[in-house]
């Protein structure tokens, strides 16, 4: 079996990693955007190759078709769809070994729901046009797993977080902000509780939609708190949401106010998270620092 990432990120990278140490992959492959980010993450058990979602990648058509079992979609859409499908679709159609399909979306595609609690039963009303893109490649890749005739799992992403990206780093570089909405909350998932459902999943070519969040969504404010505490740095002020200097995109994220239930993916791999909080996933962090 080969595993292929299009687009290897912070998420991805890591599912890559954990994939790999199970051993049941003969090689994994994955694309980049840039050459030289390609020839920095190459070694002796892991291709990357250059797709930078404006053409088709010179190397990827061959790569899918030499044996490809197991595809990971980790690029965003943009307002003319899904990247790999505008430009790969044949090469997909052509891989024989293709069994499984995973890709990842993000729970900005339910929208706001007041701090209700939800789940993959929710309706979409997505606020921005990232969220749009996401529901339409969603449905996209939905229709491709179904006139392919292989399973498909749709992961809905929460704020990601871990080694090297998380509040600790936000704090160090004196970036880290308190900005005090009443009611709001969000969910988060680390990026180890990612790479370890995609394994999974991968090994039980598992097929549905799923929320991949932790099971405490909690006020922002009290993460850096938390945070800052645990490295001894002081706590930012609080910074009222009204007055508070954001761009329109990081404004666009409190917009959206919900509970993100994870029930289903537990029960369907039969697991729970490795950090069902994010205490737990903020000391797992700072465990594993240089």
């Amino acid at each position: 079996m080969q595993a292929f990432f299009f687009g290897l990120g912070f998420s991805a990278q890591r599912a890559a990693a954990v994939m790999d140490e199970t051993g049941r992959y003969e090689q994994i492959l994955g694309t980049v955007r840039s050459p030289q980010k390609a020839e920095a993450l190459t070694h002796a058990r892991r291709n990357v190759l250059v797709f930078d979602g404006t053409a088709p990648g010179a190397m990827v058509g061959p790569a899918l078709r030499g044996g490809v079992s197991h595809v990971v979609l980790s690029i965003a859409p943009d307002e003319t769809g899904d990247p790999v499908l505008r430009h790969h679709r044949a090469d997909l159609d052509a891989a024989g070994a293709l069994e499984w399909l995973c890709y990842y979306s993000t729970v900005g595609v339910y929208g706001d729901f007041d701090g209700a609690w939800i789940d993959e039963s929710a309706p979409l009303v997505p606020r921005n046009m990232r969220s749009d893109y996401r529901v339409i490649a969603e449905q996209q890749w939905r229709d491709y797993a179904a006139a392919r005739g292989v399973p498909l799992t749709i992961l809905r992403l929460a704020g990601i977080y871990g080694p090297g990206r998380s509040s600790f780093d936000k704090l160090r570089e004196g970036n880290a902000r308190r900005i005090i909405k009443a009611g709001q909350v969000f969910n988060r998932i680390h990026v180890e509780d990612i790479a370890r459902v995609t394994a999974l999943a991968a090994e039980k070519r598992l097929e549905g939609t799923f929320n991949m969040a932790d099971d405490e969504p909690a006020p922002p404010q009290d993460v850096i708190a938390h945070a800052a505490g645990l490295i001894g740095l002081p706590v930012p002020p609080d910074m009222p949401f009204e007055t508070a200097e954001m761009t329109p995109m990081q404004r666009s994220f409190y917009r959206d106010n919900k509970r993100v239930s994870n029930r289903a993916i537990k029960q369907a791999l039969g697991i729970e998270m490795l950090f069902p909080n994010y205490r737990a996933g903020l000391a797992q962090v700072l465990e594993n620092e240089p």
